[in-house]
C-alpha cells in the first residue's frame, strides 16, 4: 500500500473572542473564508494526498456547500464532526481516516492558520519521518514570567522557550495510539505533541514563521490581511 500524506484541519472552535455573528473560520480573509484559504494551501500542495476538515456537527452541511463545493477542493475525503475539545476533534479525525497504514504521515493544522508557508509544512513531514513527531514553533521574542497569585515566581531562560504553532506532524499509528491512550486514561493535553511527550516519545522541532498566526481576535484579521498583501 502506497504511503499517503494526510492533512487533518481542525476548525471546530466557536470563536467567541472574535465577537462575530458566524464562527471565526468562516470570516472572510482576502475574499475567502479563513478555513477555505487554509484548505487551499493543502489542496494545491503536490505532496498532500487527502484532506479531512473537522467542524462542528451542525456546520457540516454549511461547510460542504460554502467551502468544499464552492472552491472545488477535490482532495477532501470527508468532513468530520468535531468534539467538545480540540483533542476530541482531532481524535475523531484520526478515526475517520480510511484505510490508513501505520507509516502514513498525518499533518494536523489549525483551520484558522491560513498563512503557513508550504516549505515549513514540508520540513515538518521530513522531521516526522526521523522522530516520532514534529512541532512547528518559533523562538519567543519577549521575556517570559511565571506568575503565581499575582506574583512573579520565575523567569525562565528565554533561549530554551519556543512558541508552538501548527502543523504538528506524525506517523499515523504513533499519533492514533497516543490519542486512543489519552482517551482511555482521561488525559487532556495542551496540544497533540503533548500526548506523545507524556509517553516518552521523541518530538522534533521545526522552525516556523512569525506570520503563521492563529486568527482568534479582530486584530488578528487586520494583521493577516496585511501579511496577505505583503
Amino acid at each position: 500500500m502506497k504511503k499517503k500524506t494526510i492533512a487533518l484541519i481542525p476548525a471546530a472552535g466557536m470563536g467567541k473572542r472574535m465577537g462575530a455573528s458566524i464562527n471565526k473560520q468562516y470570516l472572510s480573509l482576502g475574499g475567502m473564508p479563513i478555513v477555505a484559504r487554509t484548505i487551499k494551501l493543502f489542496q494545491e500542495a503536490d505532496f498532500i494526498d487527502e484532506i479531512y476538515p473537522i467542524v462542528p456537527l451542525a456546520e457540516i452541511e454549511y461547510c460542504q456547500k460554502e467551502v468544499i463545493d464552492k472552491f472545488v477542493f477535490t482532495k477532501v475525503r470527508s468532513i468530520v464532526a468535531g468534539g467538545p475539545e480540540r483533542q476530541h476533534s482531532v481524535r475523531n479525525g484520526l478515526r475517520a481516516i480510511d484505510g490508513s497504514n501505520s507509516e502514513d504521515i498525518v499533518i494536523i493544522h489549525d483551520g484558522v492558520r491560513p498563512l503557513v508557508p508550504l516549505n515549513v509544512v514540508k520540513e515538518s513531514v521530513k522531521t516526522a519521518s526521523v522522530y516520532d513527531g514534529a512541532v512547528v514553533a518559533v523562538p519567543v521574542k519577549d521575556t517570559v514570567k511565571v506568575v503565581d497569585d499575582g506574583q512573579i515566581t520565575e523567569t525562565p531562560p528565554r533561549g530554551r522557550l519556543w512558541l508552538a504553532q501548527t502543523p504538528q506532524t506524525f506517523r499515523y499509528k504513533i499519533i492514533r495510539d497516543a490519542h486512543e491512550a489519552a482517551d482511555v486514561e482521561g488525559f487532556l493535553g495542551t496540544d497533540d505533541a503533548s500526548l506523545l511527550e507524556r509517553l516518552g516519545k521523541k518530538v522534533g522541532i521545526v522552525l516556523g514563521d512569525y506570520r503563521n498566526i492563529k486568527i482568534t481576535t479582530p486584530e488578528d484579521i487586520v494583521l493577516a490581511e496585511a501579511f496577505l498583501k505583503s
